[in-house]
């Protein structure tokens, strides 16, 4: 059963009157008497000016005062309490598009969110900390970051042939690189890689799981000469790379077009559920978080240096800032502020991790490394955490612009943080253990927000409970509108919303896609595909449930179509417009909870029966 609830937002605008002076006769003498009022007016203004001029020069702080008042010592930083207060760094950060033209629309400088009464942190958040190179400082408020953090628009996130991050970006809207040439909308099996499985305390984690989406690079040829990949693959101009972590402890090197190994993989001996990242300015850095313990500790991040596959650095593990005691997992795809070289990791620990790197990379010489000194930590504490329900920590990946982060948690909390006062400025209730990561979207100069939810089992029914997808203006956390589902729950099965919402654009640009898992019956789901005005459902395409995002791909002409991965072990394409199924493939005897990426017309994605599979969109 759905229920919709539509709010739509108001769109007015402010018009100016018009004053004119039409010019008629005067008599003489009142021409004259006009003439002297004036004159007396002129020299009053002149004196008045003089003695401003004067008071001035004796009093040069006073007159600094009256111009810096409303801004904070240091860096000019954004803070909630003061919105509108935008550097001239930002500015200049975000002074032209990628295309080298001066951008329209809504600009970071100019993005400055705020609370509601009813979206005001403390109706959700209990407590906040901050922790900087291991001291808790004793009033959050005194934050002061050395360096401003901001970054732009999704597309200007990275400039490299590739995909860095989860679904792309600080947007978190495009896990495509490239367009295709699809004529014959078919989904050709291309190759599969065989990967394997890791069994500690019990539980054993097999290929490639939740989010589990691969990064793709073509490293420059400069970069593939030092690396340590066999040396056909420094030789292959054309090579594009696949970096695959999975679960079963291992990352996967492959060439895209074959799926042959580039290079020996890579042990770390943890699962890797989630996605991992590149670093978005080219360097050969790997950031990977494990999602389990394992026979070698605690689970921890990992900074891989992809020159010669060494780790450079860890963190994470047994935190003593942690508010979850040893738990230490990282599904999270993190983010990189390159004019900083700032790392930006949520973790399931509930501990939000800045790193300054200091990178040192020379290309030419093929030299690596990193020294990190000032690690700032922010945790948080919810109003109704505990230890049976509503859980600490952040599994979902966050989404960033301007200064500020987006990012939900496993408490049924969406946070909207300052990253440069580490202080809230808006919360929402998401009612239930959100995995969903939030999608970014500017629509007539605004900033909204695409996010929704699960249901785990016990937690708000035993039997089944709603699960809304929501429209959220990013400004102040308010609800637009919302549509939602009935789901339903196994135990450690959840129903709902697993995966992160598909952002159209193009000829798709009025919809979003999203897959519903477990509605209508237990192990049915949906791709339901949602107009971004209204919230009104357009069409449905219904199989078993998945857990994998979908994603949008694009011919060269604007014309879109909408893939996605099902736990019963499909791929499915459809028209994005009409929702009409064009292929599909059974590419898996197990479940695909993986999400997939799309490079040009290829597709690679890793399934739970032990396989990453590659793909044609033909």
């Amino acid at each position: 059963m759905k229920t919709q609830k539509k709010v739509s937002p108001g769109n007015g605008k402010n018009s100016k009157a018009k004053n004119q002076r039409k010019q008629s006769g005067h008599s003489g003498r009142f021409a004259k008497s006009l003439l002297l009022t004036e004159g007396l007016l002129i020299v009053l203004a002149v004196m008045v000016l003089m003695g401003i001029r004067l008071w001035q020069k004796s009093n040069p702080a006073s007159a600094a005062s009256a111009v810096l008042q409303d801004k904070p010592d240091g860096l000019n930083l954004v803070h909630a309490s003061d919105p509108s207060a935008r550097s001239a760094k930002a500015a200049q950060k975000n002074s032209k598009d990628s295309s080298g033209d001066t951008p329209k629309g809504l600009q970071p400088e100019a993005f400055a969110p705020h609370c509601t009464e009813s979206t005001a942190p403390s109706n959700y958040i209990q407590t906040t900390e901050i922790n900087i190179d291991g001291t808790t400082l004793t009033n959050p408020l005194s934050y002061k970051p050395d360096q401003e953090i901001s970054f732009g628009k999704g597309s200007e996130y990275t400039d490299v042939d590739g995909i860095v991050t989860f679904r792309g970006n600080n947007f978190r809207d495009n896990p495509v690189y490239g367009t295709a040439d699809m004529k014959k909308n078919k989904l050709t099996s291309l190759w599969s890689a065989k990967t394997s499985s890791i069994t500690y305390n019990g539980a054993t984690w097999s290929g490639s799981g939740w989010t589990g989406q691969p990064l793709i690079m073509k490293w420059p040829k400069k970069v593939k000469k030092v690396m340590n990949m066999y040396d056909w693959a420094k030789e292959k101009d054309d090579l594009v790379e696949v970096i695959y972590a999975c679960m079963d402890g291992y990352v996967y090197f492959l060439d895209l077009e074959t799926g042959e190994a580039t290079r020996d993989t890579l042990n770390l001996g943890f699962t890797f559920k989630g996605s991992g990242a590149l670093d978005p300015r080219g360097y050969p850095i790997l950031y990977v978080g494990a999602g389990y313990d394992s026979n070698q500790g605690t689970a921890r991040v990992f900074v891989v240096n992809l020159l010669d596959c060494s780790v450079m650095y860890t963190f994470g593990n047994n935190d003593p800032f942690s508010l979850r005691g040893a738990l230490s997992y990282f599904d999270s795809s993190p983010l990189v502020d390159a004019d900083t070289d700032t790392l930006i990791y949520p973790g399931e620990n509930g501990i939000l991790y800045l790193i300054r790197l200091n990178t040192q990379y020379d290309q030419e010489a093929g030299t690596l490394s990193i020294n990190p000194d000032h690690i700032v930590k922010w945790h948080y504490y919810g109003n109704r955490t505990s230890v049976a329900s509503y859980w600490l920590g952040m599994e979902d990946s966050a989404a960033v612009y301007g200064g500020y982060l987006f990012v939900t948690d496993n408490g049924g909390n969406l946070m909207c943080l300052d990253l440069n006062t580490l202080q809230l400025v808006w919360a929402q209730d998401t009612l239930d253990d959100s995995n969903s990561t939030p999608v970014l979207s500017i629509e007539d100069d605004h900033l909204y927000l695409y996010v929704s939810t699960s249901f785990r089992l016990g937690w708000r029914s035993s039997s089944s409970a709603e699960v809304p997808i929501w429209k959220i203006d990013a400004q102040n956390g308010r609800i637009i509108w919302k549509t939602s589902y009935e789901c339903y729950s196994d135990d450690g099965v959840s129903g709902g919303v697993q995966s992160t919402i598909a952002l159209g654009k193009k000829k798709l640009s009025d919809y979003i896609y999203v897959t519903v898992a477990k509605t209508g019956a237990q192990y049915d789901g949906v791709l339901a595909c949602l107009d971004k005005k209204t919230g009104e459902v357009k069409w449905e395409h219904k199989a078993y449930y998945a857990w994998s995002s979908p994603v949008c791909v694009y011919n060269s002409d604007g014309s879109g179509k909408v893939l996605y991965c099902s736990c019963g072990g499909k791929a499915y394409l459809l028209d994005g417009n009409s929702g009409k199924l064009l292929d599909e493939n059974e590419i898996s005897s197990g479940a695909i909870e993986a999400s997939p990426a799309i490079y040009n017309d290829y597709m690679v994605v890793g399934t739970r029966d032990c396989r990453i599979c590659g793909l044609k969109l033909e």
